[in-house]
Order: C-alpha cells, then sequence, then structure tokens
C-alpha cells in the first residue's frame, strides 16, 4: 500500500504530466473544475482545482470531501501511483471498476480523450 507522500507525488507528478501535454490531452485537460481523488485504503481525499490543463491547489482531508467535486477519481493508493507510473491502463482499470470516474456529462465526454 502506497502511503500518503507518495499518493501526493503521484498527484503532483499527475499534474505536471496535464500541464506539459500537447494536443487532444492537454485541450481536454484544459477545464477549470472542482477535482477530487478518493484514495479508499488510505480514508482520505485529495482535493484541487483542475485549470488550464493543471491541477493546483492540493488538499487533503480525511474521509470524504463534504462538497463533491465536479470530477470525481476514486481508487487505492496503489492504483493511483501504478496509473500515474504508466503501469495500470486507466481505461481498462475503471472498465474493471478498480477506478471510479464520476463527471457531468459534459466533462465525461471532453475527458474521455485522456482515456
Amino acid at each position: 500500500m502506497a502511503d500518503v507522500e507518495e499518493c501526493r507525488a503521484a498527484l503532483e507528478q499527475f499534474g505536471h504530466n496535464l500541464a506539459t501535454a500537447d494536443g487532444k490531452v492537454r485541450s481536454a485537460a484544459a477545464v477549470d473544475r472542482s477535482l477530487s481523488c478518493r484514495i479508499t485504503d488510505l480514508d482520505l481525499t485529495f482535493t484541487g482545482i483542475l485549470r488550464d490543463g493543471r491541477i493546483e491547489d492540493i488538499a487533503q482531508t480525511p474521509g470524504k470531501p463534504e462538497r463533491p467535486a465536479a470530477i470525481r477519481l476514486t481508487m487505492t493508493s496503489d492504483d493511483l501511483v501504478a496509473l500515474v507510473d504508466g503501469e495500470l491502463n486507466f481505461a481498462k482499470a475503471w472498465a474493471s471498476g478498480r477506478v471510479k470516474l464520476e463527471a457531468g456529462l459534459r466533462d465525461l465526454l471532453r475527458l474521455r480523450t485522456l482515456l
């Protein structure tokens, strides 16, 4: 099981990856939405803002957040690290239920490019 610092580092790396991407990935992530990543095995949630292809203002709270974010991810700590490291395919993890992605229909259509 990955620890809190490894998860934070993975989210920061994910944000860096989005910020330096180009083409369809960059345009898909160029939204201004609240973002949460619930880590089930650590019982905590990271929150931030997905803005112009970057994740800003990353914070962590125990348990579930008080307000749901516009884009919500749920997974284990190991799956988060594996996704960011490229060891786990997002589309396969999502299809198998290992990773849960919740968002409005418009955001889901836009984010499908990232899958």
